[in-house]
């Protein structure tokens, strides 16, 4: 996938017609069906495309992918309904899009940890899906979703699932990363689910096998033997893991390391000695953060907007310049350990579900984290006992959402972070949050059946969110750690084997063991950036001061103009809490601003094509 990359698939009817008409200008390829009607529109690399035509069945895997098309082609013989598409590319290492047409019916599905989306939405009475959002709001002039939008800025916390998933434009629906669409011949779509998470029953060591080959496949299917390749080398354990997966299969690395302005941050210390250990033929790269350009560089001059607000102008700026350079020194696409924490490390709500199986262990882990923590006894004790299923766990967490207090040090024990109100929700946002979360309480079931696994694949796929992302702005990324499999491996473990109170990240540990140096594996700590934010918040005070005073948000009636003034300017006189809320703020403002002076998706611009599959 790069910046101008997209597909839609159509339903195999002459009323697709008319959506095929309105891609048809943007489109570099068109596949058609067995009927000769056109199936698949887009535009996509060659070498991350895998289509195939046999009989009666179209095939494309459009990502990474092991599969070749010999394999494909012998597996498509197998294939007599859409409904067995997943036969196609069962074992099959990668992250990419499956999509077929069988008989006239299509299939589609994207990837279990959100890393490849798809949105469907009725386009002159049929049914369009699309990897991208804006592609079918464009399509059909959709508006942005006010209350979508609402839930965005509404809590200080993370967007709690399931709202975060939801389209932002009307009439647009975002189809779940565990879900498959379903087109028939008449145009009618449905949903499916095609994936599960595993048992949560492997010991860390049996699981540690397990993801060390999915992670050792997810690299290998990616580099070939004597490529250049680009990779980071933060000193973090996830990219430092990378970088030795990548020569063990053969390739020659150029590593990036950010050196940020804390003293005490050690990333630069253990991706020196890191270095040390690559083969002598690796060239390293230090990027000084005061030669880069400051967070949120860029944020004035706007640009082409995502499907959803982001965090991208955090370090959009910086991430190109260091692409710059890593393709100045022959390294095209870069490897990243984006996705890792998400994927390794349960969340601590576990423990919620440990006390009922295994009551001395969670007790000993709680005592633990409690004090790390510094957890009030008697909220940890109220979290553990409360037995609510998600539903009512919501429905009740949409009651207060109005006057939610924030209790001081609560623990994070419930299906989703407190949801406590920003300062500057208006009474109609947290009315509009609340709605949509009395709707999901009676719609949405959650993603397990208890709170830890429910929480940990959500955590996965906000992870596969940010790949989305950077990969639509064509940074050439490429994050293993994001790929299903990889998923799998990690979700198979005991969780309380792999979050441990005393050890740092023990399943990519053992699973590293023998590959990454002991030296590396024992590392405890990990930096954060928080001193480049603050800089680039000051930085961007006057742009800030001025949306403050024309803020779209605010004229949308979603934010207070006072309180946001004060939150953007002065982010150091709120509580620390509300440190995320805020930059999300910005993303939304930013967001809104740029659909407004960038009406027409730059991928969705004239491009040279292919012949038309039909008159």
């Amino acid at each position: 996938m790069c910046g101008e990359c997209w597909f839609a698939a159509l339903p195999d009817c002459d009323a697709a017609l008319a959506a095929f008409r309105g891609l048809r200008g943007a489109a570099c390829h068109v596949v058609p069906h067995e009927s000769g009607r056109p199936w698949l529109v887009g535009c996509w690399s060659a070498d991350r495309a895998r289509i195939i035509e046999t009989g009666r069945v179209r095939v494309a895997l459009l990502g990474v992918s092991g599969a070749s098309e010999a394999e494909l082609r012998r597996r498509a013989g197998t294939v007599s309904t859409a409904t067995q598409a997943e036969q196609l590319v069962r074992g099959v290492a990668g992250c990419f899009h499956l999509l077929a047409t069988v008989r006239g019916e299509v299939y589609a599905r994207g990837t279990a940890s959100g890393a490849r989306r798809l949105y469907r939405a009725a386009v002159d009475g049929v049914d369009v899906v699309a990897d991208r959002s804006r592609t079918l709001a464009w399509l059909t002039g959709a508006d942005v979703d006010t209350h979508q939008m609402a839930a965005r800025i509404a809590f200080l916390g993370p967007t709690p699932f399931p709202l975060d998933r939801a389209a932002m434009f009307r009439g647009v629906r975002a189809v779940s990363p565990e879900s498959a669409v379903r087109l028939d011949r008449r145009g009618r779509a449905g949903e499916r689910r095609w994936w599960r998470a595993p048992e949560q029953e492997s010991p860390l060591a049996e699981a540690a096998v397990g993801l060390r080959e999915a992670l050792r496949d997810a690299v290998a299917v990616r580099v070939r033997p004597g490529q250049v390749w680009a990779a980071d080398l933060s000193g973090g354990m996830d990219s430092t893991s990378l970088c030795f997966l990548a020569v063990e299969a053969g390739a020659r690395l150029v590593v990036a390391t950010l050196e940020l302005s804390d003293a005490a941050n050690e990333d630069s210390r253990y991706a020196r000695v890191a270095a040390a250990h690559l083969p002598s033929g690796t060239t390293r790269l230090t990027f000084p953060i005061a030669g880069l350009p400051p967070y949120l560089t860029g944020l004035g001059e706007g640009g082409e907007p995502d499907d959803e607000p982001s965090l991208k102008w955090r370090d959009l700026a910086q991430q190109h310049h260091i692409r710059s350079v890593l393709r100045a020194h022959g390294g095209g696409r870069r490897l990243c350990g984006q996705g890792g924490d998400h994927v390794v490390l349960p969340p601590v709500c576990h423990l919620h579900d440990l006390v009922r199986h295994r009551p001395a262990t969670a007790i000993r882990q709680l005592g633990a984290f409690a004090a790390m923590q510094r957890w009030p006894r008697a909220a940890a004790a109220r979290c553990l006992a409360d037995r609510r299923g998600h539903s009512a766990w919501l429905v009740r967490q949409a009651t207060g959402l109005a006057n939610a207090p924030m209790e001081p040090g609560a623990p994070d024990l419930g299906w989703a972070a407190p949801m406590t109100p920003t300062p500057w929700a208006t009474e109609h946002t947290r009315q509009a949050a609340a709605e949509l979360l009395r709707q999901a309480a009676a719609d949405v079931p959650p993603l397990a059946g208890t709170r830890g696994p429910h929480r940990w694949i959500h955590q996965i796929q906000q992870a596969g969110r940010v790949a989305v992302t950077y990969d639509q702005h064509g940074m050439a990324l490429e994050m293993p750690f994001c790929d299903d499999a990889v998923v799998e491996a990690c979700l198979r473990v005991r969780p309380h084997e792999a979050l441990d109170p005393w050890r740092y990240k023990p399943l990519l540990v053992q699973a590293m063991r023998g590959i990454v140096p002991d030296l590396l594996l024992a590392r405890t700590t990990k930096g954060d950036a928080g001193a480049e934010w603050r800089a680039g918040m000051k930085a961007q005070q006057p742009l800030l001061a001025a949306w403050a005073d024309s803020s779209l948000l605010v004229a949308a009636g979603l934010a207070d103009r006072d309180t946001l003034r004060r939150a953007w300017l002065s982010p150091g006189t709120l509580p620390a809490a509300c440190g995320p809320a805020v930059e999300t703020a910005v993303a939304a403002e930013s967001w809104l601003r740029d659909l407004r002076t960038h009406p027409t998706p730059d991928h969705l611009k004239e491009h040279p094509r292919d012949p038309d599959p039909v008159p």
